[in-house]
């Protein structure tokens, strides 16, 4: 066993002391023949002490930029809020918890070099977090070399699933503990239209869709379903993401004669209600629109948002389970009376179902975890959460149905003169009927 040997295994320990012990041994393989793996081993524990239970456990945070983007903003203190409630409880398996942020700038490029930084600096046990697809497509390799747990709190992306079914060993790694992925929010989009479609008078629609990535499987699945026997499609258009101006979209919309335009936007969404909204369109509004999650929206646009139907994980006035409720409370006092968006549920879900797995695993070891979320149970804001197993095409999602997370449909209302999300479907958790805009 040489010194510079031992005194490489030094430095590793110091840079990233929470770091595996199988990672250690993978850089001390790496080395010349002959060098003792014990050994290196041996100098590690000296630096790092007998045992590592005071050792904070740390949590990476993945996130567009949480100081403007109220996604990025909801994730990260939807993780401060358990985090702070677990290490109020003693933490997992008797250690803190702290978190680190990487800012990933919803780009491919920025999100490796902050996931990086989080593992390979910062000695993240666990990484939580990821809206945009392209960032987290542009990670997943890293998490496969890395070997360390991520579990994506935001993008909803299937392709990053379908490499956990395919290529079991190398990207197992990663779990989604919500939203329901692209494949998965186009059938809870047609669940609602066979539901409710007849219900509130929405016999035809108008099927709009950015063009972005996220919206494959979205669109796909409309593609496959649609028309069914209570819906028909009066018009198909995945628009540019350059669109800001949607008078041409809408006229062709009314002029095709849809009772609504049924919308899949994220980037595009507040032009898409105004336009709606201030010129009195002849039609209803509704669909996936991310920006109409933020419960501050309804002031942001004026109220223009007044009547438009809704998707989200849950709501403020939600309540998918004995825990949205509280949550909702906890991190409005938390967080000095800002209320989350569906992804800050998510993250909180996230830390808490990972905090359990270790306490039944005893341990922070990743492919012991595997096995451990694996088998999670895990009833949190969302509903009950389960992974689909390694054999699903979307392995390691989330599970949508009414006895695991189902998503909600909600309207914006207003009462005295503030916006309120009215949950509408499902019929359990309605907090009040559809109504038709006022000029309709």
């Amino acid at each position: 066993m040489t010194e510079e040997r031992c005194r490489d295994a030094r430095t590793l320990s110091t840079a990233s002391s929470t770091l595996e012990r199988r990672t250690l041994l993978k850089a001390a393989a790496g080395g010349a023949a002959g060098v003792s793996v014990a050994g290196c081993l041996d100098a590690y524990e000296t630096v790092a002490g007998s045992s590592d239970d005071e050792e904070p456990i740390t949590i990476g945070i993945l996130t567009p930029d949480p100081n403007s983007d109220f996604i990025g903003r909801s994730i990260e203190q939807g993780v401060e809020l358990a985090v702070d409630q677990l290490n109020d409880e003693d933490g997992v398996l008797g250690r803190e918890i702290e978190t680190v942020v990487g800012d990933t700038n919803g780009s491919p490029l920025e999100a490796r070099r902050q996931y990086d930084r989080l593992v390979l600096e910062e000695g993240a046990d666990v990484t939580i977090g990821m809206f945009a697809t392209e960032a987290l497509q542009g990670i997943i390799d890293k998490i496969a070399e890395q070997e360390t747990i991520h579990i994506t709190a935001g993008s909803a992306t299937s392709s990053v699933s379908r490499l956990v079914h395919e290529q079991y060993d190398d990207y197992k790694y990663h779990f989604r503990a919500g939203p329901v992925n692209d494949v998965t929010l186009g059938e809870v989009q047609l669940d609602f239209l066979d539901e409710m479609g007849p219900e509130i008078g929405w016999d035809s629609v108008a099927m709009l869709a950015e063009d972005y990535a996220w919206n494959d499987g979205v669109w796909e699945t409309f593609e496959e379903s649609l028309p069914t026997d209570t819906t028909d499609v009066t018009m198909w258009d995945r628009y540019s993401p350059a669109t800001n101006d949607f008078t041409d979209i809408y006229d062709a919309v009314a002029e095709s004669g849809a009772d609504a335009a049924y919308i899949s936007t994220a980037h595009t969404g507040t032009d898409a209600i105004l336009d709606w909204a201030t010129d009195q369109r002849e039609f209803a509004f509704g669909g996936i629109h991310v920006p109409m999650q933020l419960p501050e929206y309804y002031g942001m646009v004026g109220g223009a948002c007044r009547y438009g139907v809704g998707y989200a994980s849950a709501t403020a006035t939600s309540e998918l389970t004995e825990h949205t409720q509280p949550f909702v409370s906890d991190y409005e006092a938390f967080h000095d009376g800002s209320t989350p968006v569906y992804t800050g549920y998510i993250a909180y879900d996230a830390v808490n179902l990972f905090a359990e797995a270790v306490e039944r695993a005893d341990s922070l070891d990743s492919d012991v975890l595997v096995e451990e979320l694996e088998a999670t149970e895990h009833t949190g804001t969302t509903g009950t959460i389960e992974f689909h197993d390694r054999d699903h095409p979307h392995a390691h999602d989330v599970v949508y149905g009414e006895d695991n997370v189902h998503p909600v449909f909600f309207q914006w209302r207003e009462d005295g003169g503030e916006g309120v999300q009215e949950t509408i479907w499902p019929h359990d958790q309605a907090t009040a009927d559809y109504v038709d805009p006022s000029w309709l």
